[in-house]
């Protein structure tokens, strides 16, 4: 593992920070709308200051935004994950919950001032009619598309609408120098959340989940099945940057792993009423062998699912201490389509352990930042760095020793590869490159087959040395980040030629926690007390 000293970028700090806020999403049922400031003195004071801000401030002033500011404020004091979501971002993440939208089933990018497709959904309106990746969607519905400074809001706005009802697109198909004419019905298509599932081996499958949205166990369910078709008799679930979602999801999950009644996980409210979740006896995969993959940015559902197998001594949890979200959420909808979820309830481990880190009562964000502090505290290199509070022991059925207090702590460790983490700067020229690559080559590349692609892509190293001539000094990028940025290159140009399940087949090509799962097949690791 290279040593490099490592940076912790802005953007990637604030992307934990945005996941885990929309993975804080627990399955609670919802309260009816709340009327603020109805009848208590408390709620009456801050109404009657609105009411003076509004008719006799000297200024004119938005007090729908400064009751925004307000409500903020005050969930500000509680803790991080009571959150507040403005109208304008619930129906964004309501659709991304629920795990479908209605629209035309496309990824796209605005490129050279161009509404590009990335990707065509497939069995979606826009597969179905035919459009294809590399298409430049000029007009819809007579509105002019190109050679504006559009941003994405405005073109999702566009291109959704109601189902059944029709738009019609102008297109250019670039590698065939051809205009063509689209109608297009809209209809539902898929945010899929379980990407990728394949076999690793004759009998060790994989599958990756990216958070648990309201589809998420009927994709799942499939993802298994295929693979127990398969011959399947151990799995890898890989939860890697997965922020969490609905509870009753995860539950359903872990399910097909465990016994009839084994406990699942519990929650507990202030005024101490206890919920169980159990195991039934429906479960397909209870006798097979699972292995689970977590990272410091594994949160929520995530650990419910890691801590409920671990604690079961059902599954071997692989990687590093995951995030430390122990608090469940309800979403409040407040009449004028925004909403407040807010924290109710705490939940528990099967052996009583809680796994939610400090937060002092303070919404910061150096508590997402606590990664940064985890690295340089060595945690994220060195698993004898892990911090564990003996008080916070727990033991399992089978004698195994877990911790609670901050994260699920994984049975076997794996240290972050620091050659891939540099290769992370290059993610948006990486992907920039692809995109123009493919865009100018399409004919060609349109030829390559999954398998042979697999085995033969890029075999002198062209394309890598092409990407990497982009740069003046090229003594700036490390020598041990070369292999990753050329495995990076590899899997875009899968995602952009094939789907995401190639994608993540040639990432994992070179993947430090699958190359341990493999260790512990052939034994050559020691594992804690397991059945």
């Amino acid at each position: 593992m290279a040593k490099n000293k490592i940076y912790f970028p802005l953007w990637l700090s604030l992307a934990v920070a945005v996941g885990i806020f929309i993975g804080s999403m627990l399955d609670y049922p919802k309260k009816n709308s709340v009327m603020l400031f109805n009848g208590n003195p408390q709620e009456e004071k801050i109404k009657k200051l609105i009411d003076y801000i509004q008719y006799d401030y000297v200024d004119k002033v938005d007090t729908d935004s400064l009751l925004d500011g307000t409500i903020r404020q005050i969930l500000e004091k509680l803790d991080p994950h009571s959150v507040y979501i403005p109208a304008s971002e619930h129906e964004a993440i309501s659709e991304s919950m629920n795990g479908e939208f209605v629209g035309v089933g496309i990824t796209f990018r605005m490129y050279k001032d161009s509404l590009t497709v990335i990707n065509v959904i497939k069995d979606g309106p826009s597969d179905k009619a035919g459009l294809a990746p590399g298409d430049r969607i000029l007009i819809a519905d007579n509105d002019t598309l190109y050679g504006k400074e559009l941003n994405s809001e405005y073109i999702i706005k566009k291109l959704k609408g109601e189902p059944k009802t029709k738009v019609d697109l102008q297109v250019y198909r670039k590698y065939k120098d051809t205009l063509l004419s689209f109608t297009l019905k809209r209809g539902t298509v898929p945010i899929v959340s379980v990407p990728s599932y394949y076999m690793l081996n004759d009998s060790l499958g994989y599958i990756k989940i990216n958070k648990f949205a309201n589809t998420t166990y009927k994709e799942f369910k499939s993802a298994l099945k295929k693979l127990q078709n398969k011959n399947m008799k151990r799995l890898v679930l890989d939860l890697r940057g997965n922020p969490g979602g609905f509870l009753g999801i995860a539950t359903k999950i872990v399910d097909e792993f465990l016994g009839d009644d084994k406990l699942i996980v519990f929650t507990k409210n202030k005024g101490g009423k206890i919920d169980k979740s159990f195991a039934t006896s429906k479960g397909s995969f209870e006798n097979g062998k699972v292995y689970v993959l977590i990272d410091e940015t594994s949160a929520s559902a995530s650990e419910i699912i890691a801590g409920a197998l671990q604690d079961n001594d059902k599954g071997v949890i692989v990687g590093r201490r995951s995030f430390g979200k122990g608090l469940v959420q309800q979403e409040m909808e407040l009449g004028d389509g925004s909403a407040v979820r807010l924290t109710v309830s705490r939940y528990y481990t099967p052996t009583g352990r809680s796994i939610q880190k400090p937060y002092d009562g303070e919404n910061g964000q150096s508590y997402y930042n606590d990664r940064i502090e985890r690295y340089y505290n060595g945690e994220l290199t060195n698993g004898d760095s892990i911090k564990v509070v003996d008080s916070l022991k727990y033991i399992t059925p089978n004698g195994k020793v877990v911790y609670g207090g901050g994260g699920i702590v994984p049975d076997v460790f794996v240290g972050i590869d620091t050659t891939a983490y540099f290769g992370r700067f290059h993610f948006q020229a990486l992907q920039d490159f692809v995109f123009e690559y493919v865009d100018n080559h399409r004919e060609e590349m349109n030829r390559w087959q999954v398998d042979e692609f697999m085995l033969n892509f890029d075999q002198d190293n062209s394309i890598l040395k092409e990407y990497l001539s982009l740069f003046e000094d090229q003594s700036k990028i490390a020598f041990e980040s070369i292999s990753y940025i050329k495995l990076y290159l590899k899997s875009l140009f899968a995602q952009n030629l094939f789907n995401e399940n190639t994608f993540y087949k040639v990432l994992n090509e070179d993947d430090e926690m699958l190359d341990k799962v493999r260790d512990i097949e052939l034994e050559k690791i020691t594992l804690p007390i397991l059945p």
